[in-house]
């Protein structure tokens, strides 16, 4: 039996289902595995363009610098004992608001741990200090 017309030629025609099959087939591939693929951005933190918040009350701010020291307000305090000295001004002084102040090169466990310190002493709000994006330290602005 041969294909093909009744001169005896060669069939011309292409069968497309299986080629819309392996097409089908390969996207549905990509569309699951697409979304594996994805790779995290870089951020750079902690760079705001937010407004400063004005303050008519001292507040409590705790500082950690680039050699991992913790400070409240302007007094070195150990790591192992802030969280009861933060208890303790706390109790003292109710009603200040925490910020926090974190160079942006220690490593980020440090930064939650204190964290989570400042939050198991009570504070509810905890608030962040960050440079305004258009007032980086070294760059002059011409008026």
């Amino acid at each position: 039996m041969s294909m093909g017309s009744n001169d005896g030629g060669l069939m011309a025609d292409i069968n497309v289902t299986p080629l819309v099959d392996v097409m089908l087939v390969l996207l549905i591939i990509f569309m699951v595995t697409a979304p594996m693929m994805m790779q995290g951005v870089d951020v750079a933190l902690p760079e705001t363009t937010s407004a400063p918040l004005s303050s008519e009350k001292e507040n409590f701010v705790i500082t950690i610098d680039a050699n991992q020291q913790v400070f409240i307000n302007e007094f070195q305090v150990p790591l192992n004992l802030f969280k009861d000295k933060l208890i303790k001004l706390l109790d003292n002084q109710p009603g200040r608001d925490v910020y926090l102040r974190a160079d942006k090169n220690i490593p980020y466990g440090v930064v939650v741990q204190v964290m989570a310190d400042i939050k198991t002493a009570g504070v509810d709000k905890l608030g962040m200090v960050t440079i305004p994006a258009e007032n980086k330290p070294g760059q002059n602005k011409k008026k």
